[in-house]
C-alpha cells in the first residue's frame, strides 16, 4: 500500500475521496447485483419484502388486539431500523481483507472502502423504509407520523450510529480472525435486545435499565414517539444517543486507522 504523505490541500482531496468513494459504491453495486435483472433493485426490495412478511405474520396473529399501538407501524419501525444498522454495520466486517487489491491505488485508503459500503446500505434502508410507510399510508394501513422532524432525526441519529459500528467492526475484524464468529453471536443478543420486539414501558424496570444503556434503543424509541406519540410513553435522550455516537465514531476511526497502519507496514 503507499503509504506517501498526501499534501494536496484540504478541499481538492476532499473531491478526489468524494471521486473514489463514488467509484466504489458503483463497483460494489456491480460486484454485489450485477448489471442483469434487478440489479441493485434488490438493495431496497429485500429489506421491504422482509418486513412485510413479518409485518403480515404479526397482523395475522392478531397482535393488534394485545396493545393499543399500532402494529403496523410499530413492526415497520422496529424491522426497518433494525436492518438499516444491522445490515449497514456487518457489511464492515472483513471488508478490508475483501478489497486488499485496491490498497495499491494512491487515492483508495480503508475509510473510503468502508464509507462506499455504508452509504449504499443507508441510502437502500433509508429508500425502503420511505417506500414501505408511503404504501402501507396509500393503503390505509398506517396514518402518517405524526412529527416528521423527530422522526427523520431519530432515522439520522441511527444512521450514525450504524456508520460508527461500522467503522468499529470493519476495524476489529481485521485486527482479530475471531471477532467475526464473536459479533455474529453477540449481534443476536442485540437483536433481541434493540427494541423491536417492545416497547420500554412495557418492561420491569430493572429490565430498563439495562435496555437503556444501548444506544439503538433510544433512536427507536425516538423514531416511534415521533411516529405515534404518547399512546404509549417513550424513554428516549438524545444526549446519550449522541455522545454514545461520538464514542463510537472515536473507536472505530481508532480501529480503522490501526488497521490501516497494518496493511501499510505489511
Amino acid at each position: 500500500m503507499n503509504s506517501t504523505p498526501n499534501t494536496t490541500p484540504f478541499w481538492p482531496s476532499l473531491r478526489v475521496q468524494g471521486r473514489v468513494i463514488g467509484a466504489l459504491v458503483l463497483r460494489e453495486i456491480i460486484t454485489r447485483f450485477g448489471r442483469k435483472g434487478l440489479g441493485v433493485i434488490w438493495l431496497v426490495l429485500e429489506p421491504m419484502l422482509f418486513t412485510l412478511a413479518l409485518t403480515a405474520l404479526w397482523y395475522a396473529i392478531k397482535l393488534d388486539q394485545v396493545s393499543e399501538i399500532p402494529i403496523i407501524a410499530f413492526s415497520i419501525t422496529g424491522w426497518m431500523s433494525f436492518l438499516m444498522w444491522r445490515n449497514a454495520s456487518g457489511r464492515c466486517l472483513n471488508a478490508i481483507e475483501a478489497n486488499t487489491a485496491l490498497y495499491y491505488h494512491r487515492n483508495v485508503r480503508v475509510q473510503d472502502i468502508f464509507t462506499s459500503r455504508l452509504l449504499l446500505e443507508l441510502g437502500g434502508s433509508t429508500a425502503a423504509f420511505a417506500l414501505l410507510v408511503g404504501l402501507m399510508v396509500a393503503l390505509e394501513f398506517m396514518s402518517l407520523p405524526q412529527d416528521w422532524l423527530k422522526v427523520a432525526l431519530a432515522w439520522l441519529l441511527l444512521g450514525w450510529f450504524a456508520m460508527a459500528l461500522g467503522f468499529l467492526l470493519g476495524g476489529l475484524s481485521h485486527l482479530s480472525e475471531h471477532f467475526t464468529r464473536f459479533w455474529r453471536i453477540f449481534s443476536i443478543v442485540l437483536m433481541l435486545m434493540s427494541g423491536k420486539f417492545f416497547m420500554v414501558h412495557w418492561l420491569p424496570e430493572a429490565a430498563q435499565d439495562v435496555v437503556l444503556w444501548l444506544p439503538m434503543v433510544h433512536g427507536l424509541e425516538m423514531l416511534r414517539d415521533g411516529y405515534w406519540g404518547q399512546i404509549v410513553p417513550t424513554y428516549q435522550d438524545v444526549g446519550y444517543l449522541v455522545q454514545a455516537n461520538l464514542v463510537l465514531t472515536l473507536l472505530g476511526l481508532s480501529a480503522q486507522r490501526i488497521a490501516e497502519r497494518r496493511i501499510e507496514s505489511a
